[in-house]
């Protein structure tokens, strides 16, 4: 990351919400504050939080840069209101219970959904398949992308080609996930408007024939204990998930509001925690846009500008790059 950041900032972003579908959004001074915000997560951390409405007692332990009075050394516990993203806490908390129910299934109920090739790499792995940098990774997961029909992208979405595995049980998984889908594309594309906007650019610029029809990918991710491992023989790593970025521009992280695991490397190599904030997401920037799976990536004029003309990365296309991280990412059989 850019910076030697500390802690994560947390983001009220129901002001750019708000006026989200304002063609004068940017004109809009609580907007822009929000732009500045993202501006300076993206640039700094590239992490930040964004939540919803709430009263949280935020703990020493828990220092936010978003709220510099809070610092570590002031002592006691500070009660503040967080608004934002939209999305009912029962939602995330339900998606949620209903993947731990799946986890907690016998392994032959799991493996009714097994990923393979066949299916466009979609469904149910199980601990020590999936791969990072070369170790297993000491977490099972039900893979889901966007759906892909036959030639919808001609030999570059060959791979990804089929459809979602969805358990039957527990019931109405299917429908709670493909709910909980479209809600997220939605309050993605928003967050991006506000991103669109920081970068110096219209609100738009990451719609239409750049990501307009945005390839999404969801993981529902489970971490047993060692001894609750099955199907597996015996893995040395403890590792839930290895060391990593994500393959796109943004990703939503529904995390568990007990367990405290994710961290966040900063530029000395230092690990910062990112603990569960009731009713949030974690949000982090990626590998590059999560845009529509044949897009052509280059920089924009306006971040060149702001680099002196310095050009930093390649044209990329985001299909090829899922492609090559898909077919590396897990065992072979």
């Amino acid at each position: 990351m850019a910076t030697d950041f500390s802690s994560i900032p947390i983001i009220d972003i129901s002001p750019l919400l708000a006026k989200s579908d304002d063609p004068k959004m940017a004109e809009d001074p609580a907007v822009l504050e929000v732009v500045q915000q993202l501006d300076k997560a993206c640039t700094e951390a590239g992490f930040f939080y964004v939540v919803t409405v709430a009263s949280l007692n935020i703990f020493v332990s828990f220092t936010l840069a978003a709220f510099s009075a809070f610092a570590a050394n002031e002592g006691g516990n500070k009660k503040v209101k967080l608004k934002g993203h939209g999305i009912p806490d029962t939602l995330l908390k339900e998606v949620r219970d209903v993947t731990r129910r799946f986890f907690q299934l016998p392994y032959e109920e799991k493996t009714k959904i097994k990923m393979t090739q066949a299916t466009g790499f979609r469904g149910y792995q199980r601990v020590g398949e999936n791969i990072t940098k070369g170790v297993p990774d000491m977490h099972e997961a039900i893979d889901c992308y966007r759906e892909v029909t036959k030639g919808m992208y001609g030999a570059l979405g060959k791979v990804m080609e089929g459809c979602n595995e969805w358990p039957q049980n527990p019931p109405k998984f299917k429908v709670l996930m493909e709910e909980y889908v479209s809600l997220c594309t939605d309050l993605a594309r928003k967050i991006m408007r506000g991103i669109a906007l920081a970068l110096g650019g219209s609100p738009y610029e990451f719609e239409g024939q750049r990501a307009g029809d945005p390839f999404w990918v969801m993981r529902l991710i489970g971490y047993p204990g060692v001894s609750n491992v099955n199907g597996t023989n015996g893995l040395k790593n403890d590792i839930g998930c290895g060391a990593h970025t994500d393959y796109g521009l943004l990703t939503l992280l529904n995390q568990d509001d007990d367990i405290n695991a994710l961290q966040v490397r900063n530029l000395s190599g230092e690990w910062i925690s990112a603990p569960p904030v009731p009713g949030s997401f974690v949000c982090n920037i990626g590998d590059m846009l999560k845009t529509n799976f044949d897009t052509a990536v280059e920089p924009l004029d306006t971040p060149k500008t702001r680099t002196n003309g310095n050009k930093k990365f390649e044209r990329a296309i985001y299909g090829e790059h899922l492609v090559s991280k898909v077919l590396t990412n897990f065992v072979d059989e």
